[in-house]
């Protein structure tokens, strides 16, 4: 009788173990764990990207991708928990485009045919590369959404190769839960997971902790720099600066430099527009470094010339970037000077060797007086620099969330095509020896444009 009830209980306790072996059981980091940011693309270079994500909890961080949207051939990734997810990819074809999946332990978390992108043209190649610059974007308004959805109508046929954010990227601090609210959850399905992104920061990127930028970076305390990868050790070319506060890279034929005009860089306090600081001797070694590229582009959050939003008149630290900067960046040959800050539109003609305030500016600064749209009207024959480098294009496109007042004396003399009805951001494409950058109103109608020949 005993025999048979042990028997009957063993078997009860092995059909109740192979039921049990049939259920997942919870696990600690979960089999599918909620995707909240991504994925997105950053450091593009002609044969490798690199893909980030963050999940809700820990898990492993794969990507499988391939030339073939049905077909994801290849595998990258790692089997270390983390709920930061970057994996790099290599040994990519140049100008190629890949479709990408990301997985975790058990389950796909991202994939649909929109998860894509395309690696660069190999350097010093005439294949045209496109870029759209956004300033102050994140306030998360309907300007923001506005603008956002008319530059992806007018762009859907063409390949962007970056999106740049000009700063103030996440209102009002610039805290980790408002760059998903005001960054990601704006721009991630139309542009994040399909476009590499880079960022600089402005003053409301560093609202969350005030304090040295250098310090700041190390322990992790803004957002900013947990949340993008910089190329610090000059991987996509120009000189390495060893801080993601600042940093240059490569697209086709153009060098991009990427400054922070509001970071203290050490424990001395200098900042961008102290020639004697770290960042600017950077400035100077890259821009002596890469006098040869083609095209040469300035980011800075901090413009040198507004009458938006902000007076370079009465700013301290608008009027140091004029005094000390602009010589630099004319004596270098930049062709364009990129900025926000101002919550509007303002572009000038070609120009150099202006250093005073507004009244002090007069039409002799302007190395040509055409609007260079190439257009075909009166005047607007592109700024030719075929014969000379001399001469640079300052840009303010600081509406692409943010958009409000104007100085009494709006606009700036030296910025004759200014805007602040209607938001909007820049289309900036390169081809060999032209350059053209487009503003894209939120209306999706070109505002101003204006074209460079070399």
């Amino acid at each position: 009788m005993y025999r048979y009830l042990f028997v009957f209980m063993g078997l009860l306790i092995f059909s109740f173990s192979n039921a049990q072996s049939k259920i997942p059981k919870k696990r600690k980091y979960g089999f599918t764990p909620k995707l909240v940011t991504g994925p997105y693309l950053q450091m593009p270079t002609s044969n490798s990207m690199t893909i980030r994500w963050r999940t809700a909890d820990r898990d492993v961080s794969f990507v499988r991708y391939g030339k073939d949207e049905n077909h994801l051939d290849q595998l990258a990734g790692n089997s270390s928990r983390t709920s930061e997810h970057i994996v790099n990819l290599t040994g990519l074809e140049p100008g190629t485009q890949y479709y990408y999946l990301i997985e975790g332990v058990r389950d796909t978390l991202k994939w649909d045919s929109d998860t894509r992108f395309q690696t660069l043209p190999l350097f010093r190649k005439k294949e045209k590369v496109a870029v759209g610059l956004f300033g102050d974007a994140g306030n998360n308004s309907d300007n923001q959404r506005k603008v956002r959805d008319a530059f992806k109508a007018y762009t859907q046929d063409r390949n962007l190769n970056a999106l740049i954010m000009l700063g103030d990227n996440a209102y009002s601090f610039g805290t980790d839960a408002e760059y998903q609210q005001n960054f990601f959850d704006i721009y991630q399905d139309q542009f994040l997971k399909n476009t590499p992104v880079f960022a600089i920061p402005g003053n409301h990127d560093y609202h969350d902790y005030v304090t040295f930028a250098e310090h700041a970076q190390q322990s992790g305390l803004l957002a900013y720099f947990d949340r993008f990868t910089m190329p610090t050790k000059g991987e996509l070319g120009g000189v390495a600066s060893h801080t993601q506060s600042f940093y240059a890279f490569d697209l086709g034929n153009a060098h991009f430099i990427a400054l922070d005009s509001y970071g203290l860089e050490d424990f001395k306090g200098t900042r961008v527009f102290d020639l004697d600081g770290r960042q600017a001797k950077w400035l100077i070694k890259d821009l002596e470094a890469n006098k040869t590229k083609k095209w040469k582009i300035v980011l800075i959050h901090h413009p040198p010339y507004s009458m938006g939003s902000h007076n370079s008149d009465t700013e301290a630290q608008l009027i140091k970037i004029r005094e000390n900067l602009t010589p630099i960046f004319e004596k270098y040959g930049v062709d364009v000077v990129f900025s926000g800050h101002s919550h509007d539109y303002e572009r000038s003609k070609l120009m150099k060797g202006h250093t005073g305030n507004n009244a002090s500016f007069h039409q002799g600064y302007f190395i040509s007086h055409s609007s260079a749209k190439d257009n075909g009207t009166p005047n607007s024959a592109p700024y030719d620099k075929r014969k000379s480098n001399d001469g640079t294009v300052y840009v303010v496109a600081g509406s692409s969330g943010a958009l409000d007042h104007q100085q009494k004396t709006y606009p700036h003399n030296a910025m004759p095509f200014s805007t602040n009805e209607l938001g909007g951001a820049a289309l900036l494409e390169i081809e060999d020896s032209r350059l053209e950058m487009k503003w894209i109103n939120s209306e999706g109608k070109v505002w101003d444009n204006f074209v460079i020949i070399k």
